[in-house]
């Protein structure tokens, strides 16, 4: 059974930095591309950053140059490392496959930028 638990979220100033980590079970994504998600109150989830099998990226354009993705195969994890956070950043933070069928999503990890 697939599963994704992702951690590192917290509160942060504006202008502040936080890395998240999404952590696999249940098969290997080594081959897979893999995303971030972010889902705010009362709006849809949305696209954030992916990153390809081989180390591609690509990123929303609301992130890019803040918000960098990486991957650990060997640990079957990835990250977002983020940087000059906004308070419209806020929301709950999923990574899946980068595109349909998802597999199930985890519980996410939430994000609040606020002074």
């Amino acid at each position: 059974q697939v599963q994704f638990v992702e951690s590192g979220g917290g509160l942060v100033q504006p202008g502040g930095s936080l890395r998240l980590s999404c952590a696999a079970s249940g098969r290997t994504f080594s081959s897979y591309a893999m995303g971030w998600f972010r889902q705010a109150p009362g709006k849809e989830r949305e696209f954030v950053a992916a990153i390809s099998w081989s180390g591609g990226i690509d990123y929303a354009d609301s992130v890019k140059g803040r918000f960098t993705i990486s991957r650990d195969n060997a640990k079957n994890t990835v990250y977002l490392q983020m940087n000059s956070l906004k308070p419209e950043d806020t929301a709950v933070y999923y990574c899946n496959v980068r595109r349909n069928p998802y597999y199930p999503w985890g519980q996410g990890t939430q994000v609040t930028v606020s002074s």
